[in-house]
C-alpha cells in the first residue's frame, strides 16, 4: 500500500495556515485549535504534558522524575501500597513502577516489608530519607500548582479540582 503523502496527512487548519515562507505555522499553544477552539481532550493532554515538562525541569537537580514524585506522593499518602497499587493511583504501568520502586529503593527512599498475611504481596513505605527527599519536591512543585491557579479565586479552584476529579471519577466507571 502507497504511504500518504504529507499534503493528505496535513489537517485542514493547518495547509490554510502558511508562513511567510511557504512553510506551515504550527500555531502555538492557546492559538486555535490548540485554544479555546480545540477539543477539551486534546486541551487536557496539551496542559498535562507543559505541567508534566516543568515538574521535570523543576526536579530534575534533586534527581527526581514526575513519575517518582508521583511515586513517592502515592507512598506517604498511604503507606503500605503494592507496588499494583502504585501503578493503578499514578497512572503507570506495573513494569514502570516496578523500576521506580527498584531505583526508589536502591536509593533508599523506600523499604519493602512482606505483606502480614499475603506474603506475596510487597509493601512499600518511605523512609525518613524518601520523607526528606519528596518535602525537597514538594517544596517546588507548591510553587508550581501556585502558578498553575495563578488568576482563580479560590471557587474557581475549587469548582476546576471538582471538575477534573469528576472527569476521572465519571469516565472511570465506563
Amino acid at each position: 500500500m502507497p504511504r500518504k503523502t504529507a499534503a493528505i496527512t496535513r489537517s485542514k487548519t493547518t495547509r490554510t495556515a502558511p508562513a511567510d515562507d511557504g512553510a506551515v505555522r504550527i500555531p502555538a499553544p492557546g492559538e486555535g485549535k490548540r485554544g479555546e477552539q480545540g477539543y477539551l481532550g486534546y486541551l487536557l493532554r496539551q496542559a498535562h504534558a507543559a505541567v508534566r515538562l516543568k515538574m521535570e525541569r523543576t526536579l530534575a537537580d534533586l534527581g527526581v522524575t514526575s513519575p517518582q514524585f508521583a511515586v513517592l506522593t502515592m507512598l506517604n499518602a498511604y503507606p503500605g501500597l503494592s507496588g499494583a497499587d502504585v501503578a493503578r493511583l499514578t497512572f503507570l504501568t506495573p513494569q514502570t513502577v516496578g523500576v521506580i520502586i527498584r531505583n526508589l529503593e536502591r536509593d533508599g527512599a523506600i523499604a519493602m516489608t512482606p505483606h502480614p498475611v499475603h506474603g506475596r504481596i510487597q509493601q512499600w513505605t518511605l523512609t525518613p530519607r524518601g520523607a526528606t527527599l519528596l518535602k525537597a519536591c514538594r517544596e517546588r512543585v507548591i510553587e508550581l500548582e501556585k502558578r498553575l491557579a495563578l488568576g482563580l479565586d479560590g471557587k474557581a479552584e475549587t469548582t476546576i479540582r471538582r471538575w477534573l476529579a469528576g472527569i476521572a471519577a465519571e469516565l472511570q466507571e465506563d
